[in-house]
């Protein structure tokens, strides 16, 4: 699809959020699984959540302009899930409190990526006029920014702390 204004622009980049999200939802599962602190455990399941809450906003503004969310694939986030893959299932651990602050470090550059995306996206949509449409993706930004403040409170009072006395 040629993108010949910022209505095109706006389409485009719903679709590339959409991606994004549904590569992360299998990489949030798999670091869920992989960790060891229970309240990380808890914070990355409702990532999971969240991941699916703004698949389905994206969906219905999609469907709203008569898009479906294919024909996008995001290769940012594909960079971000093999990195995260990479560190977290193949690096070997000497402690797990040191694993779990590598979980916090990979899934909180996956939450900034979509934190960007979504940033961008409620811009579009305003400048376009479209508010409805900027009330879901505040609703998803917000949402987004709070999971990635609440990782860092949880890393820096707990993860990190037993990694340091690792």
């Amino acid at each position: 699809m040629p993108l010949n204004n910022l209505k095109d622009l706006y389409i485009a980049e719903l679709k590339d959020i959409y991606s994004a999200n549904k590569q992360s939802k299998s990489t949030t599962k798999m670091l869920a699984k992989e960790a060891t602190d229970a309240d990380l455990v808890k914070a990355l399941e409702r990532g999971v959540e969240g991941v699916d809450d703004g698949m389905k906003a994206m969906e219905s503004i999609l469907d709203k302009h008569g898009h479906k969310p294919s024909g996008e694939f995001c290769k940012g986030m594909e960079g971000l899930i093999k990195e995260a893959k990479h560190h977290v299932t193949e690096e070997s651990f000497g402690d797990t409190d040191v694993k779990d602050a590598m979980i916090v470090t990979q899934y909180q550059r996956m939450e900034h990526y979509a934190i960007a995306g979504y940033g961008c996206l409620h811009t579009f949509a305003r400048r376009l006029g479209l508010d409805e449409d900027a009330k879901k993706i505040k609703t998803c930004l917000e949402a987004t920014k709070e999971g990635d403040v609440y990782l860092s409170g949880l890393a820096e009072s707990e993860i990190n702390k037993a990694a340091l006395a690792a």
